[in-house]
């Protein structure tokens, strides 16, 4: 049993025999915290599942809404998009002192380097094309058709995305970025006219987001939907295709990396297998890039701007401050062509 858990094992315990009967052993392993929902492998007898729950102590409104997370895999399971099947949601506190809900636990392998360097370089190819794949298939699921048409506004998704993140910009007390104003002024001048095109937009969806089969390079799981909501899908696949504009000191990029040598795909290759099995998508252009390199930038202003105040975990503000910077840079760089 891990000891780096916030609440009393002995009451899950008893919450899993009412639910699911007496079943020997259980046992939790901490896997993940920072900035997101803490979660856990929980093992109960047979059961093999992943807990996720909500931070202990106040939160900011419409922060860390596992009940989302839980609506959208619900809502996504049976439609075939792969993602863990969804156990069960508990709304209530009075079991880990926060909601919290259980998933299946997928096996299989998760690759955090977008350069893969971990994979047989003869799959490393495929394995971009399934993550494609995987994106597309999400795409493609009607809203409104899976229960999830009031999952968040339809329609100028990017006009108020620019605005709330741009407002979050101009509120940090943090230095001066001026790449990060070119690129918010680029944005608002820039903006394509709304196409009306609405999908199920997963918000950080990359590499080392997803679980992939054990030996097949596909996807079998989809994973951290914390900040999905009804959106653009050019926003998912702008976001995805960062690696190809970033650095490997940058959150992991391939830019500036041999990707022949490597047998990477290039970014082009990777768009045509999206557009292959999600050909109503419109074109993917400089702006959806630009708007990913800001959006993402200007989250680490945010999470810098949270380690100042001692609000996030983490110590080293420079840091955080130093990849939003270079994140600026790299969306400067997209605009500039």
């Amino acid at each position: 049993m891990t000891t780096d858990i916030d609440f009393d094992p002995a009451r899950l315990e008893t919450f899993l025999a009412r639910r699911f009967g007496t079943a020997g052993d259980m046992t939790l392993e901490r896997i993940s915290g920072g900035q997101s929902n803490p979660t856990y492998f929980l093992t109960y007898g047979s059961r093999d599942m992943v807990l996720r729950k909500q931070p202990n102590g106040p939160i900011l409104k419409g922060a860390h809404a596992v009940d989302r997370e839980f609506r959208v895999l619900n809502a996504l399971y049976p439609a075939g998009v792969p993602v863990p099947r969804p156990v069960l949601f508990h709304e209530e506190t009075d079991v880990l002192g926060t909601p919290f809900y259980l998933m299946e636990r997928v096996e299989g392998r998760v690759f955090t380097d977008c350069s893969l360097s971990e994979a047989n370089p003869a799959e490393r190819r495929e394995l971009w094309m399934g993550l494609a794949d995987a994106l597309a298939a999400m795409h493609k699921i009607r809203p409104d058709e899976v229960g999830l048409g009031d999952f968040g506004r339809p329609g100028n998704y990017f006009e108020r995305q620019i605005a709330r993140w741009s407002r979050q910009w101009e509120e940090s007390p943090g230095d001066p970025i001026p790449d990060l104003d070119r690129l918010a002024a680029w944005l608002r001048a820039n903006m394509p006219e709304d196409d009306g095109a609405v999908s199920i937009a997963h918000g950080d969806f990359r590499m080392g987001n997803v679980i992939f089969h054990p030996t097949e390079p596909r996807v079998a799981a989809i994973l951290d939907w914390e900040l999905s909501t009804l959106g653009h899908p050019l926003a998912d696949l702008g976001f995805c295709v960062l690696p190809w504009h970033t650095a490997p000191d940058e959150y992991g990029g391939i830019l500036g990396l041999d990707h022949k040598a490597l047998r990477l795909p290039s970014e082009q290759e990777f768009v045509e297998r999206y557009m292959r099995n999600a050909p109503e998508t419109p074109p993917l252009l400089p702006f959806h890039k630009a708007f990913a390199l800001f959006r993402f930038s200007v989250i680490w202003v945010g999470i810098a701007d949270r380690v100042r105040l001692g609000t996030a975990a983490g110590s080293d503000v420079e840091q955080h401050g130093a990849m939003a910077r270079k994140l600026a840079r790299r969306g400067v760089e997209v605009i500039e062509g």
